[in-house]
């Protein structure tokens, strides 16, 4: 399963409102780190498959949800479960680290 994107208008029904845990990782384009960790969050949504769901925001194109979830800096991943952030990781690691730590939040 891909990674999804979410925007301003999608978000409550894509993340708030899914029956699974949803990762959302707070990106944007000129971003270096984020582009590091895009490949390995496709990859680990395809092996993560259906346990939870992998949800991208640009901040520059959606701005309304990345201020209320007062994001300062990026990459920022937040964990969703039941509409609810359990779970927060800031900056750009290897894709074992990113995995380990997805399962932990799960």
């Amino acid at each position: 399963m891909a990674t999804i994107k979410t925007t301003d208008a999608s978000f409550a029904t894509d993340v708030l409102a899914s029956d699974k845990p949803v990762v959302v990782d707070f990106w944007a384009d000129w971003c270096g780190p984020c582009k590091m960790i895009g490949p390995a969050l496709e990859e680990l949504s395809d092996e993560l498959g259906e346990a939870v769901t992998i949800a991208k925001v640009d901040i520059m194109e959606n701005t309304e949800t990345a201020a209320k979830y007062g994001v300062q800096s990026i990459p920022l991943l937040l964990v969703f479960k039941n509409g609810e952030v359990v779970a927060k990781k800031l900056g750009a690691a290897p894709k074992s680290q990113l995995k380990g730590w997805i399962e932990g939040s799960l």
